[in-house]
């Protein structure tokens, strides 16, 4: 009750509270997100929030800015707006910008976009049936869920992830995560003071943690050329082509985040499976970046504040309520 109270929002926060407050806001930075100078630029590019020099030459609708609730389609008057209006009430969405990780290609991809992927590949049903069958699965080989268990879940055509998950798979990815080989010589040493016994088991156990410590530090080594790779060819402007067909997919926004390869481009929709059915986005996807003859591989995800996506027009999908529950009241 009396903490419940103290800190409310109508009351000051007494210093301890202002400093437990910034000591919890500190850890979840560190746990979920890689070290860079700032955390503004880092939030807002795995967020897929684009602001600024961004927004130029491109329309309030491929910018997002109506899932941000940043534009008005009842009043106005302002700038673009006639363009923007019938953007939204006649015409189709062909490009967004969106958060896009880009991987190498000898990087085995991850499980949410290899589900995507199976999904755009198979169709809904036929998607979901491969994913419970090989994701599913429990120890005694039986389904862990069902469609029934889903309770009318649809799985997006990608990956939805918040800022915080998005953050935790790069720091994974980048190697960016605390070493366990401290914490278990400490727990070996408490296990056994006086030393003696069991000492074949605390050398395998030094020698396993030693060996997590130099498979760590290669892929912290290798993400870090990572980094510097897709920071010096990610230019704002440039273009992103899919190696396959040789076609422009998508153009450069904003360079990667400082300790990730996480970079806003504005994508076609239609090569991300969200605009019409001709096209898929798949896993096994290579593409070249600017100038560069190198291939990498990328991994677009939706944003958590994206709403559902209409195939038809690229836009948020409107469901339409039913009036037989109304007809019924009236009837009464």
């Amino acid at each position: 009750g009396n903490d419940r109270q103290s800190s409310s929002p109508s009351q000051p926060q007494t210093r301890p509270e202002r400093e437990l407050r910034q000591k919890t806001f500190e850890t979840l930075m560190n746990n979920h997100f890689p070290p860079a100078p700032g955390t503004y630029r880092v939030l807002r590019t795995l967020s897929g929030i684009a602001e600024g020099s961004e927004l130029a030459t491109r329309t309030a609708l491929e910018c997002n800015l109506e899932f941000l609730n940043a534009i008005s389609f009842s009043k106005g008057c302002y700038l673009g707006q006639e363009l923007t209006a019938r953007s939204q009430f006649t015409g189709v969405v062909r490009k967004r910008i969106v958060p896009v990780m880009v991987v190498g290609t000898e990087m085995e991809v991850l499980r949410p976009w290899v589900m995507a992927s199976v999904i755009q590949e198979m169709g809904l049903e036929g998607g979901l049936d491969k994913i419970l069958g090989d994701f599913g699965a429990g120890e005694d080989g039986e389904k862990g869920k069902t469609k029934l268990e889903l309770g009318g879940y649809v799985p997006p055509p990608l990956p939805k992830i918040s800022s915080a998950g998005a953050g935790g798979i790069v720091a994974i990815m980048m190697g960016s995560v605390p070493t366990t080989a401290s914490s278990t010589t400490a727990e070996s040493e408490t296990s056994n003071p006086q030393g003696g016994e069991n000492v074949e088991e605390d050398e395998e156990q030094d020698l396993e943690a030693k060996q997590r410590q130099e498979e760590l530090q290669k892929v912290r080594l290798a993400g870090e050329r990572l980094q510097k790779e897709i920071a010096e060819l990610a230019e704002p402007g440039a273009s992103i082509v899919d190696k396959h067909d040789g076609k422009t997919i998508g153009k450069i926004v904003a360079p990667p985040a400082p300790g990730t390869t996480v970079l806003l481009a504005q994508m076609r929709l239609d090569r991300l499976g969200l605009l019409g059915d001709k096209e898929k986005w798949s896993r096994t996807n290579r593409i070249l970046i600017g100038d560069s003859t190198k291939e990498y591989r990328y991994l677009p995800y939706l944003p958590l504040w994206w709403p559902e996506i209409d195939p038809e027009t690229g836009k948020e999908k409107v469901v339409e309520e039913e009036e037989d529950g109304e007809e019924e009241l009236d009837d009464l």
